[in-house]
């Protein structure tokens, strides 16, 4: 059997880190929202005996490991072993839209793709929360996006809660060249001071108001915020010049993204910023997750 799946981004209304654990990781807080960006992941079981590796992994995208490294193969082994199945070999193209190392779960949203198709190919039945317990174990973002629409994340990124959707209105997604360290953003976390609020609670409240704006201007991320990259800041300013309702980075960057009302609007500032930057996309909230077409 051979499946495709859409397999959408995600940006970060807000991304509070709350607090370094004992065990390295770190507690968070976090409204995500998928958008209309979409990788195409297509997963076969119909893969010749000869081949060597259980997952044959194909990408249009240069950079991309084609391997074992990449995070798609950890999923499928991820699954076989949570049904207790010898590991089948399989293959997964990856036709990719949404950039790498932008911080719009570009990886994890193919891992979750993967999943669901696995789920559905091998006929395991499991539920929505099972698919996320095996998603868990591979990346923190991978539930999410396994069930897509708004949500209040916490813990490490893994425990999701229901919010009020995000209200109709259109995303501008644009991905500089500059890279962030997750390693180093988080150090630098470490070494501030607590706000001793979470600006997670204020975008939760603007949404069950469905106040758009009040969300646009809660927009918040503790990486950008500890990080102070020029570049990011100067997309930022450029956005809401072309009346973007508020603007910010998503999760560990370096995409920026801005919310406006209008569609023409995000178009017209998509064209100002064409001049500097290639990755340029926009799109629109979404209520669900990845999807098997």
């Amino acid at each position: 059997m051979q499946l495709k799946v859409l397999a959408p981004a995600k940006i970060n209304l807000s991304l509070d880190i709350v607090r370094k654990r004992p065990d390295g990781y770190h507690d968070v807080a976090m409204v995500m929202q998928a958008v209309s960006l979409y990788d195409t992941i297509t997963v076969s079981d119909e893969v010749d005996d000869s081949t060597q590796s259980n997952c044959v992994v194909s990408c249009n995208v240069e950079g991309i490991p084609t391997d074992d490294r990449n995070i798609v193969c950890k999923a499928a082994k991820a699954f076989f072993e949570y049904n207790k199945l010898e590991q089948k070999k399989i293959s997964i193209d990856i036709e990719k839209k949404i950039p790498h190392e932008a911080g719009l779960a570009g990886g994890s949203t193919d891992a979750a793709a993967v999943i669901l198709a696995l789920n559905r190919i091998f006929d395991t039945k499991l539920s929505e929360e099972e698919l996320c317990s095996i998603g868990a174990k591979i990346g923190a973002d991978v539930p999410f996006c396994i069930v897509g629409g708004t949500k209040l994340a916490s813990g490490t990124g893994t425990s999701l809660s229901k919010v009020a959707p995000l209200t109709k209105c259109y995303i501008l997604i644009c991905k500089p060249q500059v890279s962030v360290s997750t390693a180093e953003a988080y150090s630098k976390s470490d070494s501030k001071p607590s706000k001793g609020f979470l600006v997670t609670d204020e975008v939760v409240k603007m949404l069950y108001k469905r106040n758009l704006r009040g969300v646009s201007q809660c927009l918040y991320n503790e990486f950008e915020a500890v990080m102070e990259l020029p570049e990011i800041q100067d997309i930022k300013k450029r956005m809401i010049k072309h009346k973007a309702l508020g603007a910010c980075m998503s999760g560990s960057g370096s995409a920026v993204f801005g919310i406006f009302l209008e569609e023409k609007k995000a178009l017209k500032c998509k064209e100002a910023l064409s001049a500097d930057y290639d990755k340029l996309f926009v799109c629109e909230p979404i209520k669900g997750g990845c999807q098997i077409v």
